[in-house]
């Protein structure tokens, strides 16, 4: 690039010589340095001292000159600088945030659409094979940097709020069975033994993932047997019974570490895990169990008690939920109930000497006497 050159007239310049275009530059009256292109240098000379006279009466000066593009990838970085603060989910918004930056981050903000944004996700969507989640997991960070460049007047509007939000399947249940349990357990067992307690408090008290990797000691309460989680994903304290199955996980955890800090850490590195993808999918694929994730071990919690005559409003306080919508997708596990109240209506016999029609006059004949 040619460097700008200076005028023999104060606050006017040339950015590129080469075109011989003319700029100008001054203070406004709260000191800020505003640059405006101006063309020749006689119309720079007039437009210059044009907008010194303003700034000497303190009027308001006119917003025509162009503000410098700003990048997506400076929006990405408040997002991450914000997820940071804010967020539980910095660490995996980490790679996101990368990826988006790849992806959009040389583009100019302002001028990204909706379409230009959601084509190249839903590509990479199909790419990976991601969950509904996943899509919008991306979305939302896009989104939120529009948000925050809106709020800081980087940019004017957000277009990443237009992008189709995916529907997730909520209603989807997938538990593991006691055999493939057996098989998933015996491969664990045999290839990541460190992680095999990992597995018996997931599916003996149906946290949250982020919830349990997330668990430190001081959440631990021995004597009333309980872990106290002060933050969910609701942003709600829970309250979580312990059985005698994730009480002994925890003690045996509890032994091989120091008992200080986070509850599962790196047996290598003494670092807290983040979570078990590391071990857990291929210990899955190992094992041969077809689409299941880890949020399916809260899915077999919440089964099993359904399957045991647990009722839902019960399955529902221990999962956290707010209101039955979300825990009735268990209710079909436990027919017995229903079958056996619709079995208390008494068909009527058309055999019998006295219909029912019948009775039911006699009974109305006995209430008007």
């Amino acid at each position: 690039m040619k460097e700008r050159r200076e005028s023999k007239y104060r606050g006017i310049f040339e950015k590129d010589p080469e075109f011989g275009i003319c700029w100008i530059r001054y203070f406004d009256q709260f000191g800020k340095k505003r640059r405006e292109k101006a063309g020749s240098k006689s119309v720079a000379i007039k437009l210059y001292g044009k907008r010194k006279q303003l700034v000497l009466e303190g009027k308001k000066l006119p917003e025509n000159f162009r503000k410098p593009s700003v990048k997506f990838s400076q929006l990405l970085d408040d997002a991450l600088a914000y997820s940071k603060r804010n967020k539980r989910s910095y660490k995996t918004d980490v790679p996101r945030i990368a990826s988006l930056k790849e992806w959009f981050g040389a583009h100019p903000a302002e001028e990204l659409t909706p379409k230009e944004i959601e084509s190249p996700l839903v590509r990479m969507a199909e790419k990976g094979k991601w969950a509904p989640s996943t899509f919008n997991h991306y979305r939302s960070l896009m989104s939120l940097s529009y948000r925050l460049g809106v709020l800081n007047s980087k940019v004017p509007s957000n277009p990443a709020r237009s992008v189709t939000h995916r529907r997730k399947d909520n209603d989807r249940v997938r538990f593991l069975s006691e055999e493939e349990e057996k098989k998933l357990r015996k491969v664990i067992e045999a290839e990541w033994p460190s992680h095999v307690r990992e597995l018996d408090v997931a599916i003996n008290t149906g946290i949250r993932k982020g919830s349990q990797y997330g668990l430190s000691w001081d959440m631990v309460d021995w004597g009333s047997r309980m872990l106290d989680i002060p933050r969910t994903k609701d942003e709600e304290v829970i309250h979580v019974p312990l059985n005698d199955a994730a009480i002994a996980a925890l003690k045996d955890v509890h032994a091989r570490g120091g008992g200080k800090g986070r509850v599962f850490q790196s047996e290598k590195t003494g670092e807290p895990l983040e979570n078990g993808r590391h071990w857990f999918d291929d210990a899955v694929i190992e094992a041969g169990s077809k689409n299941f994730r880890w949020h399916d071990l809260r899915h077999t919690f919440a089964s099993r008690l359904r399957m045991e005559g647990t009722p839902l409003e019960d399955i529902a306080d221990l999962l956290g939920h707010k209101s039955l919508t979300m825990t009735r997708r268990y209710a079909l596990l436990r027919p017995n109930k229903v079958h056996a109240v619709v079995s208390l209506l008494k068909p009527c016999d058309p055999r019998s000497e006295t219909s029912q029609d019948e009775v039911s006059g006699s009974a109305a004949q006995v209430v008007v006497q």
